[in-house]
C-alpha cells in the first residue's frame, strides 16, 4: 500500500493499486512511522500552530474569490508544501517558511512526524472511525534527485518515491496518481490531476491525501430529519433537509457568545470533534476577524452544555481549487517562477519550480456521522433564535480537529447546502 506504507525502494510506473478488498483488509495494519525522535508536546503545538494559522490565511483569500460553499484541509496542503520546502533554498525557503508559519527546521521535522503517526495511529484497531493520511513523490525515471532530499522526506514525512515517464507515458502517470490517491481516499478523490496537468517538462509530483470517516456521539434520527428553510440571505431561502435532535441525554461543548454561537459534536471515538460556528445573523459579522488566535479565544469560552434541541443540516459537497494565486498573494511568488525559484535542495541537475498546487476536497455530513477527504498535488517542472437552540438554518463555518491538539484538519463554509 504504497501511500501508506510503501518498501523503502520506489517501484517502477506499474505498480500495482490496491483493490478495495484488499485495502480493507490491511487497513488494521500497522504502517511505518515517520521519525518522530525528539518531538515535544511543545514542539508538536508549535507546528499545530502554524497549520492553523495558514488554515484562516487561506480562507482570508479564499473567501475573495469564492462567493459559495467553501471546503479544504489546510493539513493536506500544508503536507505537501512542508516536504516541497526541504527541497528550497534562500528567498524562496524563507516565503515558504513566513507563509506557512514553519517553526525552525529541527522543530518542524520531529514534530510534523509526531502529527503524522499521530493521525494515523488514532486509526490503529479502531471499528467505528478511519483516519489516516500519508504523502508520496512521484519522480521522473532516472532523474537525479538528490538523496539527501528523498532520504529527510521519507524520514521525517513519510513521503515514499514511485518512478513515472512523465517525459514518454504523460498520460499513463497522471492516470496512475490518479487512480492511487482515488484509492487512499476512498473513491471520493477522482481526478485530481486534470487533463494536461502533466508533460514532457515535468519532473516532481508531491502528493498528499487524507481521508476521514466517523460516527458521532450521538446520532441524529433519520425520522426527525425534515425539509426546512435554509436562509443564504434573509431574501435568498432555500428548503433543504435538516436533521434535528432533542438533547435529552446529550452534552455539548458550546458557547453562546451574543452574536455567535460555537457547537462542538463529538464523534464517538472521542479523539475527533467538529467546530460550527453560527453567527447570529450572517457571516460579515466573524468572518474579518477570524484567526487561529480568535478561534482559540473562542473555544476557551466553551462549556458542557445541555441544549434543548439541535438542528443541523445535512449536507455533501466536493471543490476544487488551483492555489497558485492564493498561495502567490499569500507571499510565495518566487517557488512559481521559473527564473527565480531556487529548488536546489532537490536537485543540481537542472532549475525547477512550482508548476501548480491543486488541491481537492470531499465533505458528506449526515444523521450518522462525517466522511471527509482530501489530496493535494504539487507539480514541480523545469525552468435571533431562543437561547440553548442550535439551529444552523443560515450560513456558517466548520471545522473537523484532532481534540487533544486543536489541530485543523479540514475546514469549510456552509452557505448553500442544496449546491
Amino acid at each position: 500500500e504504497p501511500l501508506f506504507g510503501e518498501p523503502r525502494r520506489a517501484r517502477r510506473a506499474s505498480f500495482p493499486v490496491q483493490s478495495g478488498a484488499k485495502r480493507r483488509r490491511n487497513a488494521g495494519q500497522k504502517r511505518r512511522k515517520a521519525d518522530d525522535t525528539g518531538s515535544t508536546s511543545q514542539g508538536v503545538q508549535e507546528v499545530v500552530n502554524a497549520n492553523n494559522k495558514f488554515a484562516f490565511d487561506l480562507y482570508s483569500e479564499l473567501k475573495k474569490s469564492e462567493s459559495g460553499n467553501i471546503f479544504y484541509s489546510p493539513y493536506s496542503i500544508s503536507a505537501a508544501l512542508t516536504m516541497t520546502h526541504e527541497g528550497a533554498k534562500g528567498e524562496t525557503a524563507n516565503e515558504m517558511k513566513s507563509v506557512f508559519h514553519f517553526p525552525e527546521i529541527s522543530t518542524l521535522r520531529p514534530n510534523f512526524a509526531a502529527i503524522y503517526n499521530d493521525i494515523n495511529d488514532i486509526n490503529e484497531g479502531a471499528k467505528d472511525y478511519e483516519l489516516r493520511t500519508g504523502n508520496a513523490l512521484w519522480v521522473q525515471q532516472n532523474y537525479p534527485l538528490l538523496e539527501d532530499y528523498t532520504s529527510r522526506v521519507e524520514k521525517y514525512y513519510g513521503g515514499k518515491a514511485a518512478n513515472l515517464d512523465f517525459a514518454k507515458e504523460t498520460e499513463k502517470s497522471r492516470q496512475t496518481i490518479n487512480s492511487f490517491i482515488e484509492e487512499q481516499t476512498n473513491k471520493k478523490i477522482k481526478d485530481l490531476l486534470p487533463p494536461g496537468s502533466l508533460n514532457e517538462l515535468t519532473r516532481l509530483v508531491l502528493t498528499n491525501a487524507i481521508y476521514f470517516k466517523e460516527i458521532w456521539e450521538w446520532e441524529f434520527d433519520k425520522s426527525d430529519t425534515r425539509e426546512q428553510d435554509f436562509k443564504i440571505t434573509p431574501s435568498n431561502v432555500v428548503k433543504t433537509p435538516m436533521m434535528y435532535m432533542k438533547t435529552e441525554k446529550a452534552r455539548f461543548n458550546y458557547a453562546d457568545l451574543g452574536d455567535l454561537q460555537i457547537l462542538e459534536p463529538p464523534y464517538k471515538g472521542e479523539k475527533i470533534s467538529m467546530l460550527v460556528l453560527l453567527p447570529a445573523e450572517n457571516l460579515d459579522s466573524i468572518e474579518p476577524t477570524l484567526t487561529a488566535e480568535k478561534l482559540s479565544e473562542y473555544k476557551s469560552r466553551m462549556q458542557e452544555t445541555k441544549l434543548d434541541a439541535v438542528y443541523l443540516p445535512k449536507f455533501e459537497f466536493d471543490t476544487k481549487y488551483t492555489l497558485n494565486e492564493n498561495l502567490k498573494a499569500l507571499g510565495t511568488p518566487t517557488s512559481f517562477d521559473p527564473y527565480s525559484a531556487d529548488f536546489s535542495g532537490m536537485t543540481t541537475a537542472e532549475k525547477i519550480w512550482i508548476d501548480f498546487v491543486i488541491h481537492q476536497a470531499y465533505v458528506k455530513v449526515d444523521e450518522k456521522g462525517t466522511e471527509a477527504a482530501a489530496a493535494t498535488a504539487v507539480g514541480i517542472v523545469r525552468t435571533a433564535m431562543p437561547r440553548n437552540v442550535f439551529k444552523a438554518d443560515h450560513p456558517f463555518i466548520f471545522l473537523i480537529q484532532e481534540e487533544d491538539t486543536g489541530n485543523i484538519l479540514f475546514l469549510g463554509r456552509m452557505v448553500d447546502p442544496t449546491k
